[in-house]
C-alpha cells in the first residue's frame, strides 16, 4: 500500500459561509496500513484543534505500533470487528466491533488488528490535534521498558515521512 497521507484535494471542500463540506468523504488516503477518506483538519478546512475522518483497516490487515504524542483519539467502530494490543509492550488486549466507542489517551503505545480475513473494519476517528498524523511517533514492540523511539524497523513498515 502506498502511503499517500498527503493527498488533500482542497477542490473538494465546500466552503458555505461558515459550515464546510466535503461530500463522500473526500479523496482516500494510505497511511500505516489504514486507508482513509479525506477527511477534515487543518489541512484543508483550517480547523485549529481537531480533525476527523473515516478510517477502513482491509481484511487481515493491521496498523502498526505508534503512539499519539500530546493527543487524543476517539473511535466509532462502524462495522467489523477489531483487536488493539497496547500499553507497554504491547502486552493487553481489548477487542471491539461494530457500534463500540473506543478512546486512546495520549501516549498510550497500541496496535491495530482487524480480526477478519475477509471482511474490513470501517471507524470514524476524532482527534484533538487539527495536524492527523503529525504528532505520531513508531512503537518497537520488543523495547517495553525503554521510552518509546523510532526505529529504523519501525520506520520502514509505517513510513512516517514527515
Amino acid at each position: 500500500m502506498t502511503d499517500d497521507k498527503n493527498n488533500i484535494q482542497l477542490s473538494a471542500v465546500e466552503d458555505h459561509d461558515g459550515i464546510l463540506t466535503i461530500r463522500g468523504g473526500g479523496a482516500q488516503r494510505n497511511w500505516n496500513g489504514i486507508h482513509y477518506k479525506q477527511g477534515m483538519s487543518a489541512k484543508n478546512v483550517g480547523t485549529k484543534n481537531l480533525s476527523a475522518n473515516i478510517a477502513t483497516i482491509p481484511p487481515g490487515g493491521v496498523a502498526y505500533a505508534h503512539i499519539h504524542v500530546d493527543f487524543e483519539v476517539i473511535l466509532y467502530i462502524i462495522e467489523g470487528r477489531v483487536r488493539h494490543e497496547f500499553g507497554a509492550g504491547l502486552k493487553q488486549v481489548v477487542e471491539n466491533e461494530a457500534g463500540d466507542f473506543i478512546y486512546i489517551k495520549p501516549g498510550v503505545p497500541h496496535e491495530v488488528f482487524n480480526m477478519s480475513e475477509t471482511e474490513p473494519v470501517v471507524a470514524f476517528v476524532a482527534r484533538s490535534s487539527a495536524d492527523e498524523w503529525d504528532n505520531i511517533i513508531p512503537y518497537e514492540r520488543n523495547a517495553p521498558t525503554e521510552a518509546p523511539k523510532e526505529s529504523e524497523n519501525a520506520r520502514s513498515k509505517i513510513n512516517l515521512s514527515h
